[in-house]
């Protein structure tokens, strides 16, 4: 329990924690409000796509937090974010909200949550001792995935009982609480940070016009080696497969309403998710334990996504109600797994002062393909039953693991104990910053 004396850490667990809770029951209450507003998996679909598109946009905010005072930025998105959510509530209050509205809600907190993830993924380094790091994500994922388990729990529960529109209003007040608690941390100022801080007074006597170019083209260029960090080394097979991974989950969450409804209403979706979340976080609190960093990733990915991809597939097969939550919630345990080791991985081997445009960069890419699943899933909602959406989705995440079990590049990955930054180093010096290309191991 050494890392909980850390007062730093604390106050960063706990705010995630609470605004964990907002987020959670606020993907629950919009997917279920907009399906009943709706009625259609298409406008789950529109839905899906609009909330996951701002992964996109978090390729760009990477360079921006590698510049600004974290706090500032942690305490100001939960801020605005606990403001909109009171829109819903005084809508339904005044009888004008509409799955319009909703919608164009959705990717405004969204993308404002797209700054905050690797906002504290990027500041846990800075108060943290590395041989704390492998800890400290599990516990943070722990922290993620048990919140999505207890809210999911409830979640059907309070839709029933409460209402949808109720847990916007509860959502609004979790996020007010951690913008309090991120406003008390003490954070130390990244290398990044203070190079910028004294360029700005060197160039004070500059034209204005001058500075803001140079910000830009520093900016830009910080963009693309965040890029290039993530793609110019044999890790960016793992971003592609990644990439098709998250298509499916987002086509999966897209019809799961329709899918639960099927078998029997807003209490079942609940139970799913819960499962989903628990699954996960399995995954991530066995992690620490389970020595894993001594297997070579490439193994260890593709043993992990082709038993998801066929637990995944095979649960909407099974004859009871019960038996589908369980086989879909283990479905998700490797994916807790592999979300703590590909973390650390990456904070381990990424210098300290490029970590968030770098974390960017990796969850941008990864998500990139989820609002094209989202609008796939949807579409194909209407015309087949979700059971078949799902199936499918589970068979693409076993394709991808058995292409990792062939691919040579991804067999030939290290482990996670002998990635470091003398491992990342051949690749990303022998790239240009003005490409982006991807070499096979020197």
């Amino acid at each position: 329990m050494e890392i909980f004396k850390n007062r730093n850490f604390v106050l960063l667990f706990i705010g995630r924690i609470l605004t964990n809770i907002g987020d959670s029951l606020y993907a629950v209450a919009a997917m279920w409000l907009v399906y009943d507003l709706g009625g259609s998996t298409l406008y789950t679909g529109i839905a899906g796509f609009l909330s996951i598109l701002p992964r996109i946009i978090q390729i760009l905010s990477g360079p921006m937090i590698d510049r600004v005072p974290l706090r500032g930025l942690l305490v100001n998105t939960q801020l605005v974010q606990a403001v909109m959510l009171l829109i819903i509530p005084l809508a339904f209050y005044f009888d004008f909200l509409t799955v319009g509205l909703v919608l164009t809600i959705t990717p405004i907190l969204s993308t404002l949550n797209m700054w905050v993830y690797p906002a504290q993924m990027t500041a846990l380094p800075r108060i943290l001792e590395k041989r704390q790091l492998t800890q400290g994500n599990s516990l943070f994922s722990i922290a993620n995935q048990g919140i999505d388990v207890a809210c999911n729990a409830i979640s059907g529960v309070l839709i029933v009982v409460l209402g949808a529109v109720s847990l916007y209003l509860w959502n609004s007040a979790g996020f007010f609480i951690g913008a309090l608690l991120f406003a008390q941390l003490k954070i130390k100022k990244s290398t990044k940070t203070s190079d910028n801080n004294d360029n700005n007074i060197s160039e004070a006597s500059s034209s204005k016009s001058k500075s803001i170019r140079n910000t830009m083209g520093s900016y830009w260029s910080d963009m693309k080696e965040g890029l290039r960090y993530m793609l110019a080394t044999p890790l960016a097979r793992i971003q592609i497969g990644i990439i098709v991974i998250n298509a499916a989950g987002g086509a999966t969450f897209t019809v799961m309403p329709a899918f639960a409804d099927s078998l029997g209403g807003a209490s079942i979706y609940g139970m799913l998710l819960m499962a989903s979340a628990c699954g996960s976080l399995l995954g991530a609190i066995l992690t620490p334990y389970m020595k894993l960093e001594r297997l070579p990733l490439g193994y260890l990915f593709a043993g992990a996504f082709c038993l998801s991809g066929a637990a995944w597939g095979l649960s909407v097969f099974t004859p009871w109600t019960w038996l589908v939550v369980l086989v879909y919630g283990l479905a998700w345990f490797p994916g807790g797994v592999t979300n703590v080791i590909i973390i650390s991985v990456i904070q381990k081997a990424i210098p300290e002062k490029r970590l968030g445009t770098v974390l960017a960069a990796a969850s941008g890419i990864s998500g990139i393909a989820m609002p094209l699943g989202s609008l796939i899933g949807g579409t194909l909602g209407v015309v087949f039953a979700g059971s078949s959406v799902i199936a499918g989705c589970g068979a693409a995440v076993l394709a991808v693991g058995i292409f990792w079990i062939f691919d040579p590049m991804t067999r030939g990955l290290p482990s996670p104990d002998h990635v470091d930054e003398e491992w990342f180093a051949p690749y990303t010096n022998a790239v240009p910053d003005e490409s982006v290309a991807l070499h096979s191991a020197p």
